[in-house]
C-alpha cells in the first residue's frame, strides 16, 4: 500500500502527510477556540451574569461551557453563533445549580440547621496547624498512624511505600511536630 504523499522525517521521528494536516488542523483549531473566548468570554460572563444576578456562578457556568465547546470546538464553530450555544450551555448548569441549591435549602427548612459543632480546643487548632507545615508524605503517616490507628504496614499498604520508608517518615512526623508544639517558654524554662 502506497501513501499520498511521502513520510517525512522530523527531530528524529517519521511524520506522515495525513499526521501533519491533523496537527496543523489541531493547531487551528486551538488558535479559533483561543480567539473566540478572548473575544466573546468576557461578553458571555456579562451576559449570564445579567441572568442569574450572580456573578460567580456565572463565570464558573461561562468557563465550564467553554470547556464543554473545546470538547466539541470542531462542531460548534461550524454554527451560526457558536455565542449562543455556550452562552444556552451556561444558562442550563446555571439552572441546574440553582435548582440543587434550592433543594439543598428546602431540606434545611424541613430538618433545620445541623446541631452547632463543638469549639475547637486551642490544642486541637495548634496540632491541625502544626500538620499542616509537615511535608504531605510525612503529615498522611502521622495522620493514618495515630489519628487512624492503622499499623505501619497497614500505613504502609494504604500509601504504597515500602514499611522502612513508613516508619522514617513517622519519625521524622513526629521529631518535626514535637518541635512545632513545644512551647518556647518551656523550652527556655529547661535550658
Amino acid at each position: 500500500m502506497q501513501p499520498d504523499a511521502p513520510a517525512v522525517r522530523v527531530s528524529g521521528v517519521t511524520v506522515t502527510a495525513e499526521e501533519r494536516g491533523l496537527v496543523e488542523k489541531q493547531s487551528t483549531a486551538a488558535a479559533d477556540f483561543d480567539a473566540f473566548v478572548g473575544t466573546r468570554g468576557p461578553a458571555l460572563v456579562r451576559q449570564v451574569h445579567a441572568m442569574t444576578g450572580d456573578l460567580p456562578l456565572a463565570q464558573d457556568c461561562v468557563q465550564e461551557a467553554l470547556a464543554r465547546a473545546w470538547q466539541r470546538w470542531s462542531t460548534v464553530r461550524s454554527y451560526d453563533d457558536p455565542a449562543a450555544w455556550v452562552r444556552q450551555v451556561a444558562w442550563r448548569l446555571a439552572v441546574s445549580r440553582l435548582r440543587r441549591a434550592k433543594v439543598g435549602i428546602g431540606l434545611l427548612r424541613r430538618h433545620g440547621p445541623p446541631p452547632d459543632a463543638p469549639a475547637l480546643s486551642p490544642d486541637h487548632v495548634a496540632v491541625v496547624a502544626a500538620l499542616r507545615r509537615l511535608p504531605e508524605a510525612q503529615r498522611r503517616a502521622v495522620v493514618l498512624h495515630h489519628l487512624c490507628d492503622l499499623s505501619v504496614e497497614q500505613v504502609a499498604a494504604e500509601t504504597g511505600a515500602p514499611v522502612g520508608t513508613v516508619k522514617a517518615r513517622l519519625s521524622r512526623g513526629r521529631a518535626a511536630l514535637a518541635a512545632l508544639l513545644t512551647d518556647p517558654a518551656e523550652g527556655a524554662a529547661r535550658g
